[in-house]
């Protein structure tokens, strides 16, 4: 593969539905640890970071075998920081000028490192502004509801061209920085979708998504060999 990218995996401390759920163990290893091992076994990324405010994530993630080179700012680390600003910085406090960058959540255990090669190659094949992860979005849009200020439930206004196909999973976000620092979104117009099964999409944000994910973990023996 001609082209590099560096990897980036952001993981604040702190996490109100499921409190150090980063470092949690998930089939013998702390959460974080399968991001890592997909970005390094990928051969996408030329240089794997892990980004966070906290001392316990930054040592799984050097134990996994990514750089954490600075434990992120106390402004960068509350719930209302952007995505955005937290990379910036830190592409900036370490100068690093890869063209391609990819974001993975560490929420995200079980996107593979074939996941991150065939988004990568889509990405600079079709020389497209921006790929990222998505899955079917497999529930009729009639059944949508939102709740009200009164409590009350309301149906959502069918969107433009009828029932929505996809959804956003949170595994991967791919691009260059010269896009993203542009456009300042990690989905710019342009942005291309890599599908992936509702079945490794799973975004870990409660407990339950946690005891989910590991039941699908223990049917992919491929991905998670003996302690990783």
């Amino acid at each position: 593969m001609s082209h590099k990218a560096i990897a980036i995996i952001p993981a604040r401390g702190g996490s109100v539905r499921m409190p150090r759920k980063n470092v949690a163990l998930f089939m013998g290893q702390p959460l974080i640890h399968w991001t890592v091992k997909a970005a390094l076994d990928s051969g996408v990324a030329e240089r794997v970071f892990v980004n966070t405010d906290d001392a316990e994530i930054a040592e799984a993630g050097r134990a996994a075998g990514a750089e954490v080179p600075f434990l992120r700012p106390a402004e960068l680390a509350t719930s209302s920081a952007t995505t955005y600003d937290v990379i910036a910085h830190m592409l900036d406090t370490l100068a690093l000028s890869a063209r391609y960058f990819v974001l993975m959540q560490p929420t995200s255990p079980l996107r593979s490192s074939d996941d991150l090669r065939a988004a990568f190659d889509l990405l600079v094949t079709q020389r497209a502004a921006a790929v990222v992860s998505v899955c079917g979005f497999d529930k009729p849009w009639p059944v949508m509801r939102r709740v009200d200020s009164a409590g009350e439930l309301q149906q959502l206004a069918e969107p433009a061209g009828g029932v929505p196909t996809h959804q956003l999973n949170g595994a991967l976000y791919l691009g260059s920085q010269a896009t993203l620092r542009a456009t300042r979104s990690f989905t710019p117009p342009g942005t291309l979708p890599y599908v992936m099964p509702a079945a490794r999409s799973i975004d870990i944000d409660t407990p339950l998504d946690f005891r989910i994910a590991e039941v699908i973990a223990q049917t992919l023996p491929a991905l998670f060999a003996a302690q990783g």
